[in-house]
């Protein structure tokens, strides 16, 4: 089980955090239709890192971006999701 270095709560197990998804597949109200469903079933799957979003559901409910290595699991970074950086 990976513990995650949660930015509001401190270290936590991964039993309190949802997965929710991949930052590239994030898709807006206002995105063209083209984009939303390219970023909806065309994402990559990287074996190296990649920016994940999710979620401390039974700790401070808050939204966090991951990244995380896909092969080792390692998790380089934890931070707050700002809805407005990543349009």
């Amino acid at each position: 089980m990976m513990r995650i270095d949660c930015p509001h709560c401190g270290q936590r197990a991964q039993a309190e955090f949802t997965y929710e998804r991949t930052l590239d597949s994030i898709v807006t109200v206002e995105m063209a239709a083209d984009e939303a469903m390219r970023r909806l079933f065309e994402r990559t799957n990287p074996r190296g890192l990649d920016d994940e979003l999710w979620r401390h559901s039974f700790g401070c409910r808050q939204w966090l971006v991951l990244r995380r290595h896909r092969m080792t699991h390692a998790i380089e970074t934890v931070a707050t999701f700002d809805p407005a950086a990543h349009r």
